[in-house]
């Protein structure tokens, strides 16, 4: 077993319940919340969305409200504008394009208006069961650490994953490095002294000194 292999077994040992922090019953309010998301913690996604979806949990619904509308329920999720626009675009495509249900393929969840690939990957994943690997903030940060990807773009660490990573265990792997980004691998002042991946760990190694 090589290192990188060593890694993602300790991550599933850790983490074998690991599953996404938004909520959401719908591929559609999955969607809405992951577009949210954006510079924006789950838990509070999760509190703008309990409102939200009470009466505007379905396209036809959501597009039942202005932008300014939208924009008041959301605003405490920052960049409100840009995400109460791409919310309505990509609603209203539903709706006009796909029969008012989310699409199921990466390829045709990427033509809805602010739905990079980060959030296509999500979606597909999640609520689809799709084998992908979505790059956020802490996938790129902890990959990048460990050692499992190296890469300055997240669709360069996505593509180092997925040829590091078996297939069939891409989402799992997903949620995996998102706990320990969140849990003990933070941005600022990363657990690496109680991290049970320091003895395998590149950055570890790397800033032990400054420590």
């Amino acid at each position: 077993m090589n290192t990188k292999e060593e890694i993602l077994k300790e991550l599933e040992k850790l983490y074998p319940d690991a599953r996404p922090a938004l909520l959401y019953r719908t591929p559609y309010e999955l969607l809405v919340a992951v577009v949210l998301s954006a510079q924006c913690t789950d838990e509070r996604v999760n509190r703008v969305t309990a409102a939200l979806f009470r009466e505007h949990d379905t396209p036809e619904k959501m597009l039942s409200l202005s932008q300014e509308e939208l924009e008041k329920y959301i605003y405490s999720c920052g960049f409100y504008h840009n995400k109460a626009k791409h919310i309505l675009s990509a609603s209203r495509d539903i709706l006009e394009r796909f029969g008012g249900k989310v699409p199921a393929t990466l390829a045709e969840l990427q033509t809805l208006a602010g739905v990079g690939r980060k959030t296509a990957n999500v979606v597909y994943s999640v609520a689809f069961g799709g084998d992908a690997i979505a790059v956020d903030t802490h996938v790129f940060r902890v990959s990048n650490r460990l050692g499992l990807a190296s890469g300055k773009t997240p669709e360069a660490v996505e593509e180092g994953l997925m040829k590091e990573i078996p297939q069939k265990d891409w989402s799992k792997a997903h949620h995996w490095l998102i706990w320990h980004g969140r849990r003990v691998c933070h941005s600022q002042k990363p657990d690496c002294v109680n991290c049970t991946l320091n003895g395998l760990c590149p950055f570890y190694e790397k800033t032990k000194s400054e420590r």
